[in-house]
């Protein structure tokens, strides 16, 4: 067995499963009526019924609305409800080089994706008449310099109780405390109970061929760290957990999350559903009885930001895991720390690729070493070889068996490839999602015409150099294949790789170009190295 063909044709299943994963999620069918059967009990936007057993039905966005300002968060809020309608990410542009902030939550024609809570139960203020008209004292809020909170009260009465909503914002961080404060002055005792969801348009996961990337619902519950709960999850079959600890409902997209953690200690229960077009994940806390003449408080976090694993991780256990490094967590996760810290010290993201690159081959070299060595032996047999297909021609049953005469007389093992290669690819594959998921490389410059790490090349160079170094190495490289059809194949393979790279983030393309002109250094010295040894006489 020839161990170029190997990893060229491990890579090219790599590159293959990934473009027939994307391609199948594209090209799925729908789940049709089961999702619409199953909301005849719970439509509109409140998860459950009003006091008198009837839905509630849907209400439009008023044009009540306030603005909140931190340092990286501008938030539109409706005052009917209280729902965040639009949330700017303004440390992120929208697009590389815009003046215009990243918009993750928004509330526009034809993309409705916004961060909702309220309170139902039997005094509830969500009911059939429709949501509660809060009332603020102004329809601007800014954190100010020097201040490290913000607190924006909104108030409602009803009933001899005063209800009032306090959204709770910090500086530098997308984590925003929602509480309810219901303070019961009347007569009797106040049941309610807290919900805290997220509503988005029923769409497709998104992505490209080159990028599959995650778009739709995720949760973690007390036996589920993580997982993913796609729309067509949502359609199919309505979530119904119980969180007896900790955990969360979110929604993902590439590099941004928004998710509801509620704060209680009490079991939670958490669901999905659809309904008109829309798919909702959320929480609803337990009921919560407050004593005549008494006050009790309410909260769930919503984060609503980037996915900033060291952040996310303080906020809510297992939030973190939405940067989603697939089934090599375990080498992807710690590769991303080391690209991290090597980022810190050179700044520039490129160039930290770069050097994880080397430290990850110099890491491996032993494996390298084993493998060209191998290799290198199957180059200085490739005369013997040669003159072996000459004298025996299309009798490849006697070639086969004088050739492996030969490797047991000189001590090969065309075998002594394999393994080293099969140990890298999990590394390679770990170090491919790590820098996927990485919103650091999002609009990262790196040199020269590379302004954007997170997208293609724009003039194709780095590609073309890859593709390059990759038929140097084929060249470099012994090989055992005779058949005409074949050999042709491993010659266009370089060319393959080189179109599926044109699509590809320079980021990623530059980690694989860095990794084949190592590859290459290492080669050349590993093979002078041994025919200084004098393995070339044999």
């Amino acid at each position: 067995m020839d161990s170029q063909r190997n990893i060229l044709l491990i890579a090219l299943l790599f590159v293959s499963f990934l473009l027939y994963q994307q391609w199948n999620m594209d090209n799925a069918p729908q789940p049709q009526g089961q999702g619409v059967a199953q909301q005849v009990n719970t439509s509109g936007d409140v998860p459950s019924h009003s006091a008198d057993g009837q839905p509630i039905t849907e209400q439009s966005t008023s044009d009540n609305l306030i603005t909140i300002n931190t340092d990286v968060l501008a938030l539109t809020v409706d005052t009917l409800g209280g729902d965040v309608i639009e949330a700017q990410l303004l440390a992120y542009d929208n697009e590389l080089n815009s003046e215009d902030p990243f918009v993750l939550l928004k509330n526009e024609q034809g993309h409705s994706y916004t961060a909702q809570s309220g309170l139902i139960g039997a005094n509830g203020i969500d009911t059939t008449a429709g949501r509660a008209q809060l009332v603020v004292d102004a329809d601007s809020f800014t954190l100010a310099d020097g201040q490290d909170e913000l607190r924006v009260p909104m108030t409602y009465e009803k009933d001899g109780i005063q209800y009032t909503k306090t959204f709770v914002l910090k500086r530098g961080s997308y984590a925003v405390d929602v509480e309810y404060s219901i303070n019961n002055q009347s007569a009797a005792p106040a049941s309610v109970q807290m919900y805290a969801q997220l509503k988005q348009n029923l769409m497709d996961d998104g992505g490209s061929l080159t990028m599959p990337t995650y778009r739709g619902g995720a949760y973690s519950a007390d036996d589920t760290k993580y997982k993913k709960y796609s729309f067509e999850d949502m359609q199919d079959k309505n979530l119904n957990l119980t969180i007896a600890n900790q955990g969360w409902a979110a929604m993902m997209q590439h590099y941004f999350v928004s998710a509801w953690i509620p704060r209680t200690d009490e079991a939670t229960n958490l669901y999905t559903r659809t309904s008109n077009g829309q798919g909702y994940i959320g929480v609803r806390m337990p009921a919560t009885t407050v004593p005549a003449g008494s006050e009790q408080t309410l909260t769930a976090t919503l984060w609503v930001g980037p996915k900033l694993q060291d952040q996310m991780e303080a906020t809510a256990p297992n939030l973190n895991l939405t940067v989603d490094y697939g089934w090599l967590w375990f080498i992807a996760s710690p590769l991303h720390m080391l690209l991290s810290f090597i980022q810190g010290i050179v700044v520039n993201w490129g160039v930290a690729i770069m050097m994880l690159t080397f430290i990850v081959r110099g890491a491996m070299y032993p494996l390298t070493k084993a493998q060209y060595t191998s290799m290198a032996k199957m180059r200085m047999l490739q005369p013997k070889l040669q003159a072996m297909r000459e004298r025996l021609g299309d009798d490849r049953q006697r070639m086969s068996q004088e050739m492996m005469e030969l490797y047991k007389k000189e001590k090969v093992n065309p075998l002594g490839g394999c393994l080293p290669i099969l140990l890298q690819m999990p590394i390679f594959i770990a170090l491919y999602w790590s820098l996927m998921e990485s919103v650091e490389l999002r609009h990262s410059p790196f040199f020269g015409w590379i302004h954007d790490l997170s997208a293609q090349d724009p003039y194709y160079i780095l590609p073309i150099l890859m593709g390059v170094s990759m038929f140097m190495i084929q060249k470099m490289s012994p090989t055992t294949v005779t058949d005409p059809m074949q050999q042709k194949i491993m010659t266009f393979m370089p060319v393959m790789f080189t179109f599926f790279f044109l699509f590809f983030p320079s980021g990623l393309v530059l980690y694989w170009l860095v990794s084949n002109v190592v590859t290459l250094i290492q080669q050349t010295l590993i093979y002078r190295s041994l025919e200084k040894k004098g393995l070339h006489s044999k």
